[in-house]
């Protein structure tokens, strides 16, 4: 299965924005790669994908440029909907 640069960064950040994985571009790569292959499965049939970095390493790259270093007003709201775990200014 081949998955194009762009495909697997959108991927990327789909993991990080839906699911809370947070991946490199390989990673994205991988998980696009799985879900094609996924449609194509026959049903019940298990399918691993297993993700090879983190994205720390990343954050200064084109994958990351579009994400907002401080939070916008929906996210702030739902930070804030989770009084026991919000992260307070000092």
């Amino acid at each position: 299965v081949q998955i194009g640069h762009e495909k697997a960064m959108e991927t990327s950040l789909e993991l990080a924005k839906l699911e809370g994985i947070f991946t490199g571009v390989s990673g994205g790569a991988t998980v696009a790669s799985a879900l094609d292959i996924a449609k194509k499965a026959k049903e019940g049939s298990g399918i691993l994908a297993m993700l090879p970095d983190t994205m720390e390493r990343y954050l200064t790259t084109p994958l990351f440029e579009k994400i907002l270093t401080e939070m916008n007003d929906e996210e702030q709201k739902i930070a804030e909907s989770t009084p026991n775990y919000v992260l307070k200014k000092q």
